[in-house]
């Protein structure tokens, strides 16, 4: 895949490691990034869901936009569902190499900002879900609103006598 990635258009240089979410892998990107001048980064490897943050983290140390990394799920979009078709595999590993890297070429600095947030909540409906979100929001700090068009709270179950299975008191 290192020699495939190499050959297509935009990619300044490709690297073949097995550890790259460890520091050493993160120390090799950076590397990278500062000799080639690179703008963009594809990485080609296990899941974003783990492992982005820490690409994202490197290229924002070194003052680029996490916008500008591309994520290619190698492992569990092609590794872990053809493991019985190897060939298969490695075409469709190839197809969303190039598809990473056109997107990545398309890539656009995202701006952030960071606003307060007041802790604050509106619950609609005073039944057994509404009560639970509104007293579990108040636990977390938050000031809530519990708006119950029903001139009282529980819902359906303020209407039932008993309740299945202890046929225990409900109101």
């Amino acid at each position: 895949m290192t020699e495939y990635a190499s050959t297509l258009p935009n990619v300044a240089t490709s690297v073949n490691n097995l550890s790259l979410c460890t520091t050493a892998g993160a120390d090799l990107i950076k590397d990278k990034i500062v000799v080639y001048n690179l703008n963009r980064i594809v990485v080609a490897s296990c899941t974003p869901k783990t492992h982005e943050p820490v690409f994202r983290a490197v290229l924002k140390e070194l003052g680029m936009s996490p916008s500008y990394l591309e994520f290619v799920n190698v492992r569990e979009h092609v590794a872990s569902v053809h493991m019985e078709e190897p060939e298969d595999a490695l075409e469709k590993a190839k197809a969303l190499l190039r598809a990473g890297v056109a997107r990545a070429a398309t890539l656009e600095d995202v701006p952030r900002k960071v606003v307060a947030v007041k802790p604050t909540a509106l619950v609609i409906g005073g039944g057994i879900g509404g009560l639970s979100a509104a007293l579990n929001l108040g636990d977390e700090g938050f000031q809530v609103y519990l708006v119950e068009k029903a001139p009282s709270v529980g819902g359906h179950m303020a209407g039932l006598d008993r309740t299945y299975p202890t046929d225990d008191c409900s109101i």
